[in-house]
């Protein structure tokens, strides 16, 4: 028998339980999933960041430490954590992002904002230019920045990809490093922000990063709060050096009722809803880290605790 701790918000506990447990099942694993195990009998840990349990000396016996998230600022950095920890990469999560990425990427390139204020009896045929005329840049090309890529590629967007190392995307032109960071954001009418949030990527669109966008850019956040400099952001906005900036994720979540982001009529706030870890996919991948976990198999997603994701 397997004892799996299930260490996350008790109020999602309803919603996540049937689908881990028929997941297990359909691995042929025997797991006794609770939310209370005695430390030294627990096998494996399935958690979220901000969950009950932050210290993890006492199960050391767990072989794998599964996150719920995509992102895993808030625990890579937990030094009580000796137990290899995987990151969550649900099918169902990169679906969402992707279509979050889409919706909003296709609202800026057509123009729909302009549309839907102009609803006032005059005839104004502006047409818009077609996605192969327009520049997209991805910053991040993870699980999530690498479909949305792909995605935008497919609808003939010229896409440019940056990442911290190379990668190798079909109709996507990817550059690393970030000595050609500058010529990523000097490409990008439209930004997208995917990158996991590090000691390096920490304030990372700054008002240097942004004076390299090309004159009345739009940014689309989806990724961490953090990548961006707020004020730097809302004094771009101010000159149109930045055309909108639809925001997704926050430094500070809920975001304040009286952030200048919400009454901003250059900002777009959602409230982070871009993609969510959904129980009917990702039970599957936490099965099958379990059973890899194991039988002494490598562990998908694993954490570079170096890089911090």
């Amino acid at each position: 028998m397997i004892r799996v701790l299930f260490a996350a918000d008790d109020a999602i506990w309803p919603e996540w339980s049937s689908p881990l447990r028929d997941a297990f099942a359909a691995r042929g694993l025997e797991v006794d999933l609770n939310r209370h195990h005695r430390p030294e009998d627990v096998d494996a840990i399935v958690c979220a960041p901000n969950g009950p349990v932050q210290d993890f000396r006492p199960y050391d016996r767990a072989r794998l430490v599964q996150t719920l998230w995509a992102g895993v600022e808030g625990i890579v950095g937990n030094e009580t954590l000796a137990q290899p920890l995987a990151r969550m990469v649900d099918p169902g999560l990169t679906e969402g992002m992707v279509e979050y990425v889409i919706a909003h990427v296709l609202r800026h390139h057509l123009g729909i904002d302009r549309i839907l204020r102009s609803q006032d009896g005059h005839w104004n045929p502006t047409v818009p230019p077609l996605a192969r005329d327009r520049k997209v840049t991805v910053l991040g090309l993870g699980a999530l920045g690498a479909a949305s890529a792909v995605q935008l590629a497919a609808l003939r967007f010229k896409v440019t990809g940056w990442s911290a190392s190379q990668k190798d995307i079909a109709g996507v032109s990817c550059l690393s490093g970030p000595e050609t960071l500058k010529d990523a954001l000097r490409s990008a009418e439209i930004l997208v922000l995917l990158l996991p949030l590090t000691s390096e990527t920490e304030g990372l669109i700054d008002a240097a990063a942004l004076g390299h966008l090309p004159t009345g850019a739009v940014i689309i956040n989806p990724g961490r709060g953090g990548l961006i400099v707020d004020a730097d952001l809302l004094a771009a906005l101010e000159t149109g050096a930045v055309r909108h900036a639809t925001l997704d994720t926050f430094r500070v979540e809920p975001l304040p009722h009286d952030h200048p982001f919400w009454s901003h009529p250059g900002v777009t706030v959602t409230p982070h809803i871009a993609s969510a870890t959904r129980p009917e996919t990702a039970a599957a991948v936490v099965a099958e880290n379990l059973a890899r976990a194991m039988t002494d198999k490598p562990i998908l997603h694993l954490v570079d605790r170096t890089r911090g994701y």
